[in-house]
């Protein structure tokens, strides 16, 4: 049986647009839902060579010092004509604006035929006691030539699901959510470790 998680949940990160998504996906199994930057913890350095073991990193910074069942994840976008680039290192290449990073990601891309990309997602769940377990979420897709939509964050407006052509940025949220890397990846979350009450 998978351990039982308590009411409260603790999000590791320090992003509003990411606590947003986590809250709307997580609001029919959890009554509290707060991010480590709401409660003044420090992001650890992430020092991890791939998703899952950022997403762990992040997750046992936050139980420890948070005293509470800790939910992070680490994802990116992997872009196959670039070698899987920025994948770890997506939030990297943003941290001068998001703009200059889907700009740097056109101009690398040049006039490469393969555009296609994937967003991919590790959760880690874990408990004071140092105990986690970890989920993945990923969809595949295409990287478009000029950025569209308003909605979402990130990425978002470059990137079109695969099967769809609108990119996430155009997308209403909760049809967002429930395609998208971070959604699958929390599907998997709640079938694990909730229980869906039934109708009689």
């Amino acid at each position: 049986m998978p351990r039982p998680v308590p009411d409260r949940l603790v999000i590791a990160t320090h992003n509003a647009g990411k606590l947003r998504e986590f809250a709307a996906l997580l609001q029919p199994y959890v009554k509290e839902v707060v991010s480590a930057g709401q409660l003044g913890l420090p992001s650890p350095e992430e020092t991890g060579t791939t998703f899952s073991e950022n997403a762990l990193l992040k997750a046992k910074a936050v139980a420890t010092a948070s005293g509470s069942v800790a939910l992070a994840d680490d994802s990116g976008l992997c872009i196959n004509a670039l070698g899987g680039q920025p994948g770890i290192f997506s939030a990297r290449w943003a941290v001068d604006g998001i703009d200059k990073a889907m700009a740097r990601i056109q101009k690398e891309l040049g006039n490469s035929p393969d555009r296609t990309a994937y967003f991919i997602c590790v959760l880690a769940l874990c408990w004071p006691d140092g105990h986690c377990e970890t989920l993945e979420g990923r969809i595949d897709g295409t990287i478009v030539e000029q950025a569209r939509g308003i909605h979402g964050h990130g990425y978002d407006p470059v990137f079109v699901p695969e099967g769809y052509t609108q990119t996430f940025a155009e997308m209403p949220e909760d049809q967002k959510n429930r395609l998208s890397h971070r959604g699958r990846a929390t599907k998997a979350l709640v079938e694990k470790f909730f229980v869906r009450e039934t109708s009689v």
